[in-house]
């Protein structure tokens, strides 16, 4: 999914991609908003995904809006249905609300409107139940490989909204690299909590988040390989300099070292 045309428009649903990707802990103010749209802290972190069935598109409809009257989240809303930009939805369009192939639905899905919020004051967000980890997730196709140097300071646990990756501890300044070859979706500091915030897509299923950075190195849109340098690792919204490290399988939280090389 490319982000190059990524805009002013588009920067808020961004954050709320990027609160979506990483459960936040226990409150997370989201600070950027969109006037039309509502507030990350407004939209399901989860989705319940309803096979053959379709929403369409009304006129003034942003993903935010979509997804409260929907129970699926922008992030699911986008990558369903391969949207490159957030601003790119218009009036009668028909999107699923489902992933992969199948038969659509001849007739959409309405569902109760929710009340928006008013642009220009952030909203803090209750801690929502953290999605189930994928159980026994299929094979990725690619290899995996560390992003940083040093001890594994902060493990994955099932279910645990805190806890949805690893956290490596290192120094400040130390390279940040990519686990996998993909695309920078999110490049940014929009979520309260957890810092200079990367995060990578690297086909349909699989997306992988780097926080706490010092710097980021890289843009949305920008492709990056294995290995590559995209950030400095530091301790922005954290309390020491590390690494907090995620792997999602079609948005759901898997544990990183089930994938990454032993060491």
């Amino acid at each position: 999914m490319s982000m190059n045309r990524m805009g002013t428009m588009a920067r808020p649903v961004v954050v709320a991609l990027a609160a979506l990707a990483l459960g936040a802990c226990g409150t997370a103010t989201v600070v950027k908003k969109n006037g039309s749209g509502g507030s990350a802290a407004s939209v399901p972190r989860t989705s319940v995904a309803r096979p053959g069935a379709t929403v369409t598109v009304r006129q003034g409809d942003t993903l935010y809006a979509i997804s409260r009257r929907t129970n699926v989240s922008p992030l699911d809303l986008a990558s369903w249905n391969n949207i490159s930009s957030p601003d790119t939805i218009y009036p009668g369009q028909t999107l699923k609300l489902y992933p992969g192939g199948g038969t659509v639905a001849s007739r959409p899905v309405t569902a109760s409107g929710g009340s928006t919020s008013s642009a220009g004051s952030s909203t803090t967000a209750t801690r929502p139940v953290a999605p189930a980890p994928v159980a026994t997730p299929a094979a990725s196709g690619f290899s995996w490989r560390w992003p940083a140097d040093g001890v594994v300071v902060g493990n994955f646990v099932p279910g645990e909204t805190t806890k949805q990756g690893v956290d490596i501890a290192g120094t400040n300044g130390q390279a940040v690299k990519a686990a996998a070859d993909g695309v920078v979706v999110y490049s940014g500091s929009g979520l309260v909590g957890y810092g200079e915030l990367i995060i990578i897509k690297h086909n349909e299923q699989w997306l992988s988040a780097y926080g706490h950075n010092r710097k980021r190195l890289v843009n949305e849109g920008q492709v990056v390989k294995a290995g590559q340098q995209i950030a400095e690792m530091g301790r922005s919204g954290a309390t020491r300099d590390m690494l907090h490290f995620e792997i999602r399988y079609n948005g759901k939280p898997v544990d990183p070292l089930t994938y990454l090389p032993k060491k």
